[in-house]
């Protein structure tokens, strides 16, 4: 296919009312943050625009993410992905790629400190001028993986939630709260919580230490999209990546475009793990083999003449949501969506 039909639909825009209070929160916060560190999987589609316009006069960090299940030969697209908040932003930008799956030379995680302090250092503090430590803002579309961020920062520097052994050391980490700098205190291990659903982080939560030198704060926020998604790929692509609900979409049709989208870019890895004999360019036929191979059946009672019958179907829609998982854990090969 040389174009994918959407059939004159709309992606639904997920924007529960936590968002518009959590952009709200971040925008308030703005006034204690140094830095704005952005977490994203898709170099340029998953990032939203709202959120420059919001919070965009601080130095920014733009942390790629998964980059293990990105296509090497599209590097480019990712690398060049913060040139486009560059301009204007009253502060210096950085982009960062890594994973968490393969081992770098340097990982990803001991590069995001010394960046933030030296861009902090290079740009103007204003009031926070006589301030040592530095307070950082993560933000980034739903489900991209902010809160993990802290939590690997936090093993790293701080060696916190990472052994069983500190469970009964009777040590309490402390947080600080944003609004009132009062201290409180949560238990060990992850510092704030994470899931493969969008939506887990419904508001601006406490600081979080996450390095002694320099001492470091980072604030898990929110996962915010834009109220309204002006493009329908666009808003596949966010879908597929797991920012959008699927059933707010459908995971028909986003396996469907999922196929376009691999066989477009010459990646054919699910004919080999699937066992297919050549490239499908309609997904019915993957969609079959994938039930048949995982048994995605379901028993549906029909009606004749002789009263109702149960039947056993192949279950599509399960088939079409094993199908989305298996790319999104990278069984299908290494895809850059933009």
């Amino acid at each position: 296919r040389e174009r994918f039909d959407f059939g004159g639909r709309d992606v639904a825009s997920w924007f529960p009312r936590h968002m518009a209070k959590g952009l709200r929160q971040m925008q308030a916060a703005l006034r204690r943050a140094d830095c704005l560190v952005e977490r994203c999987h898709i170099p340029v589609s998953g990032r939203n625009p709202a959120l420059k316009e919001a919070l965009g006069i601080r130095p920014h960090v733009l942390v790629l993410n998964k980059m293990d299940l990105a296509d090497p030969r599209r590097q480019p697209v990712s690398t060049g992905a913060g040139l486009g908040w560059a301009g204007g932003s009253g502060g210096g930008t950085g982009s960062v790629c890594g994973c968490c799956r393969v081992p770098a030379p340097v990982p990803v995680s001991l590069q995001i400190v010394p960046l933030i302090a030296r861009l902090v250092a290079e740009g103007p503090r204003y009031h926070r001028a006589e301030s040592s430590e530095f307070n950082i803002l993560v933000i980034g579309v739903p489900n991209m993986g902010k809160s993990s961020l802290i939590n690997s920062l936090r093993r790293l520097h701080l060696k916190k939630g990472i052994s069983s052994a500190c469970l009964g050391s009777g040590r309490r980490w402390g947080t600080v709260s944003l609004a009132s700098m009062t201290m409180s205190s949560f238990p060990p291990g992850k510092a704030t919580v994470v899931g493969a659903e969008p939506g887990i982080t419904k508001a601006v939560l406490s600081r979080i230490q996450v390095c002694e030198k320099p001492l470091m704060y980072l604030v898990d926020t929110p996962g915010v999209l834009p109220p309204k998604l002006g493009d329908v790929e666009t808003g596949m692509k966010l879908a597929l990546c797991g920012a959008i609900h699927d059933h707010m979409v459908g995971e028909d049709i986003m396996a469907d475009y999922l196929l376009y989208t691999l066989n477009k870019q010459q990646q054919f890895g699910y004919v080999q793990h699937y066992g297919l004999g050549e490239p499908c360019d309609h997904i019915e036929p993957v969609l079959k083999r994938v039930a048949l191979a995982q048994g995605r059946t379901q028993k549906v009672t029909v009606l004749t003449g002789t009263g109702n019958v149960n039947v056993t179907m192949l279950n599509y829609t399960a088939a079409a949501y094993e199908f989305l998982r298996d790319f999104r854990a990278g069984r299908l090969g290494r895809v850059t969506l933009d």
